[in-house]
C-alpha cells in the first residue's frame, strides 16, 4: 500500500503527529542527526577551501536502511525536523541519504504540534533552505576547528580529556572573572538608622528610615558618625514634610523565551536548564490527555522572540473574557524590547491548547511537567491581562536637621497578579498622616553593614547575562552549561557555579594565548555573522577563511609557549597496599588519590570530606560526601563497598525518637526541614 512518509526526530513526535495525518501517512523518526562529522578526527578539509567531511554517524546503520526502506515505497517525502537551523541541517542530512532534490518541496515547518498546524504543513512544503544549512555549518565547522585544534594543546599540556570551545570559554571566563572579583572584594563598612515614632494625633506608630537632609542623601560611614547624628537627634520631635500618594502599575512580563524560561524555571523550582529544555521538550512533542489522545501542549520550546500570532491572542483573550470578565483585559498591545541579536523566527512559548489550563492536566503530567506547564500557561495568558494597580504612599518627617523617610503600598487591582506572580504580593500599609503631623516618643535602632561581593552566577543568572551578550542561542545555553560542569572546570555549590582550580587553569591558558577566541565581542559578534548567512548576505566559507589565519598563528604560538602544568600534589597519606606515599592528581569527576608507585602499583581512592558522624548501618565506618557520576552530591559510607548506607539528604548527629535511625536533613525555600532517614518512618520536623 503506497503512503506519504513524514520524518520527524524524536518517536514522541512521530506518534503525536501520525494521530492527526490519517491512515495515508506514515511517520517516522530519524532519532536525531543522521550524518555528522566524525567524532575521531577533525573531520574538516582545511586544504581543500574547509569542506566539511560527514558521516553516517555510528549505531545508525540500521536506522538509515529503514528510512531508506520506507522511503523508496512512499509517494512523497516531508520532512519534518524542528523549525530552526539544526532542523534544517538533519533535514539536509536526510535528504542527501534518501536522494531528495534540494529544489524539491519535501521541507514542512510547524511550531506547534496540533492539528491545523500540522495539516497546514503538509499542504504547504517548500524547498530546503540552504541559506539556513549553511549557517549550522558555519557554526558546527567554526566550533569544530576551536575545540579540535586547541583541545589536543591542553591535553599535552595539562591533562587528557579537557576540552576548549568558542562558547563554552566564554562561559568559563564569566564565572572565574566573577570570582575573581569575589576574591579580590574589599568590604565597605555602612550604617543605617531606622526609627520609630507615635503621632500625636492618632497615636498610630510610623516607622522611618535614615535618608539624609535638605540638601540630599548622606550615606552613613561609621559608628561614630552615626554617635553624632543620634546625639544631635535626642528628645526631637519630627514634623511630617511631605506626603504623596499616587497610583502605580506593574505590567505583566511578555511570553517567555527560551532564556526567561530557563532563569524562571531555575529561580522558582531549582531545575537545572538541562532539566527545563527537557521537560519543555516533553510538552511540546505530546503528552497523552485523557480523552483527547496525545497533544503538543506548547509551541516550539527554543525561540528567542516574545511574539504571538493573532490567533493564539484571540484564543487566550477568549478566555480570559470567559472565565474572568473583559474588565481582566489588558486594552494596548505593549511593545516589548527584544534580546540582542534576536532571530525572531519563532512565537514565543506559549500553550498550544488554552483551554487546556494546568488544573485540567493534574492527572496527565508528571509533577514536575505540570510546574513547568503552569509557569508557560500562566506568563503566556498574563501577557494578555490588564496591568496590577496599586496606590502608593511616600512619607517624609524631619527631625531637627535630618530627613527619614518612609513607604508603603496596598494593591488595588490584582490585573494579571490574579494568575501569575514571581513572587507574593505583600501590601506594606502606612498610618494615615497629613503634612505638618508631629511624630513623638521616637526610638531609633542603629545598624552596622558591610557592602558585599557580587554574588557567584546561578545557572539562571548565567544565561541571563550570556543572552545580553550575545553569546549562544537559545539551543546552546543549556549544553554550554552542562559541558562545563562534566569537563570539571566549573562545580555546583548550592545552587551557585563555581569554578575549580582546573576551571582556573583553562581560563588563564584561553587568556593568555587565545585571548580573541574567549572575547565576547568576538563570540557575539560570529552570532551575528552565521545570521548574516542565514539572511543570504555572505557565503558560508568566507566567515571561515577569514577566522582560521590569524587562528592558525595563535596555535603554533601557543603550542610552543606553554609550559606543562602539573596538577600533581604530594600528600602524607601512605598506600596501604605497597607503602608509598598518594598523590592527588585530577580525574573526570574531580581530584582522587592514586599511588606515586604508579604503574607498579594502580591503587586509587577517592578524596573524601567526612562530616564527622558515624556511620549508622555498621561499627567501623563514618558518613562522607561523595558525588554521583552526574556529578549531584550524596552521603555514603566511608567502609564502601562493604558497608552500603547511602542517604540524598544531608545526615545529622542526631536519632530519630520515633524509631531510631539516623536523622537527615534537607534545605528547601522555607528553610529546612529534618526528617528520618527510615523510608518507612514519618518522623519530620
Amino acid at each position: 500500500m503506497s503512503y506519504n512518509l513524514v520524518i520527524v526526530e524524536s518517536p514522541a513526535k512521530a506518534k503525536t503527529i501520525e494521530k492527526f495525518l490519517g491512515k495515508n501517512y506514515k511517520v517516522v523518526a530519524s532519532i536525531g542527526h543522521v550524518r555528522d562529522l566524525p567524532k575521531s578526527t577533525m573531520g574538516v578539509d582545511i586544504e581543500n577551501d574547509f569542506e566539511p567531511k560527514y558521516i553516517n554517524i555510528r549505531g545508525k546503520g540500521d536506522l538509515i536502511k529503514s528510512l531508506k526502506s520506507a522511503a523508496k515505497k512512499a509517494d512523497k517525502i516531508f520532512l519534518a525536523t524542528d523549525p530552526d537551523r539544526e532542523g534544517e541541517a538533519i533535514a539536509w542530512h536526510l535528504a542527501y541519504i534518501l536522494g531528495i532534490d534540494h529544489d524539491e518541496a519535501c521541507r514542512v515547518m510547524f511550531h506547534e504540534i496540533t492539528k491545523d498546524a500540522i495539516k497546514s504543513a503538509i499542504k504547504n512544503p517548500r524547498p530546503l533552505d540552504l541559506n539556513l544549512v549553511d549557517a549550522q555549518q558555519a557554526r558546527r565547522v567554526l566550533d569544530r576547528l576551536v575545540g579540535y585544534s586547541i583541545s589536543p594543546i591542553l591535553w599535552r599540556k595539562v591533562k587528557k580529556g579537557l576540552s576548549a570551545g568558542r562558547v563554552q570559554s566564554v562561559a568559563t571566563k564569566l564565572i572565574c572573572s566573577r570570582e575573581r572579583e569575589i576574591q579580590s572584594f574589599i568590604p565597605v563598612e555602612y550604617w543605617k538608622i531606622d526609627a520609630e515614632g507615635q503621632l500625636d494625633q492618632s497615636k498610630d506608630s510610623l516607622e522611618l528610615e535614615f535618608y539624609g537632609t535638605h540638601n540630599g542623601k548622606l550615606p552613613l560611614e561609621n559608628e561614630a558618625q552615626v554617635a553624632a547624628i543620634l546625639k544631635d537627634l535626642d528628645t526631637k520631635k519630627g514634623e511630617v514634610i511631605s506626603v504623596e500618594k499616587k497610583k502605580k502599575y506593574r505590567h505583566p512580563s511578555p511570553p517567555f523565551i527560551t532564556s526567561s524560561l530557563q532563569q524562571e524555571a531555575s529561580n522558582r523550582f531549582g531545575f537545572s536548564t538541562k532539566k527545563t529544555m527537557m521537560l519543555a521538550q516533553q510538552l511540546y512533542e505530546g503528552i497523552a490527555v485523557k480523552g483527547r489522545g496525545t497533544l503538543g501542549l506548547i509551541t516550539y520550546m527554543r525561540t528567542d522572540s516574545t511574539r504571538l500570532s493573532d490567533t493564539a491572542k484571540d484564543t487566550m483573550r477568549a478566555h480570559i473574557e470567559e472565565t474572568l470578565g473583559s474588565e481582566w483585559l489588558g486594552t494596548m498591545e505593549k511593545k516589548q524590547k527584544s534580546v540582542k541579536n534576536a532571530q525572531d523566527a519563532h512565537e514565543a512559548i506559549r500553550p498550544t491548547y488554552v483551554e487546556l489550563t494546568p488544573d485540567s492536566l493534574q492527572n496527565a503530567l508528571s509533577k514536575d511537567q505540570l510546574k513547568l506547564y503552569d509557569l508557560i500557561w500562566s506568563r503566556a495568558v498574563a501577557s494578555q491581562m490588564k496591568s496590577a494597580e496599586f496606590e502608593s504612599l511616600s512619607i517624609e518627617v524631619q527631625i531637627g536637621d535630618y530627613v527619614f523617610k518612609a513607604s508603603g503600598s496596598k494593591l488595588i487591582f490584582e490585573g494579571f497578579l490574579r494568575i501569575y506572580t514571581a513572587s507574593k504580593q505583600s501590601d506594606k500599609i502606612l498610618a494615615e498622616v497629613t503634612k505638618g503631623d508631629v511624630l513623638e516618643n521616637i526610638k531609633y535602632q542603629p545598624t552596622q553593614h558591610f557592602t558585599q561581593p557580587p554574588a557567584r552566577y546561578s545557572e539562571a543568572s548565567l544565561v541571563k547575562v550570556m543572552e545580553e551578550l550575545g553569546i549562544g542561542r537559545p539551543s546552546t545555553y543549556a549544553p554550554t552549561i552542562s559541558t562545563i560542569l562534566s569537563r570539571g572546570y566549573v562545580e555546583k555549590e548550592k545552587k551557585s557555579l563555581k569554578p575549580t582550580e582546573l576551571g582556573f587553569i583553562i581560563d588563564e591558558i584561553m587568556n593568555d594565548y587565545f585571548s580573541s577566541i574567549v572575547d565576547v565581542d568576538f563570540t557575539a559578534g560570529m552570532e551575528k555573522q552565521f545570521d548574516t548567512i542565514e539572511a543570504g548576505e555572505d557565503e558560508w566559507k568566507n566567515s571561515i577563511r577569514t577566522f582560521f589565519k590569524p587562528f592558525e598563528t595563535m596555535l603554533k604560538k601557543a603550542d610552543e609557549a606553554i609550559e606543562k602544568v602539573d596538577l600533581t600534589e604530594e600528600t602524607d597519606i601512605e598506600c596501604e597496599k605497597c607503602g608509598s606515599m598518594m598523590l592527588i592528581r585530577h580525574g573526570r569527576y574531580g581530584k582522587f588519590l592514586a599511588c606515586s608507585n604508579y604503574p607498579e602499583c594502580n591503587n586509587t581512592k577517592p578524596i573524601l570530606k567526612k562530616l564527622g558522624i558515624a556511620c549508622p548501618a555498621c561499627e567501623n565506618g563514618e558518613i562522607v560526601e561523595r558525588k554521583s557520576k552526574k556529578l549531584k552530591v550524596f552521603y555514603g559510607c566511608s567502609e564502601f563497598p562493604e558497608c552500603r548506607f547511602v542517604s540524598w539528604d544531608m545526615p545529622i548527629d542526631r536519632k530519630c525518637p520515633k524509631c531510631g535511625d539516623i536523622l537527615t536533613e534537607k534545605k528547601t525555600k522555607k528553610g529546612k526541614t529534618i526528617k528520618c532517614h527510615n523510608p518507612s518512618c514519618d518522623y519530620k520536623e
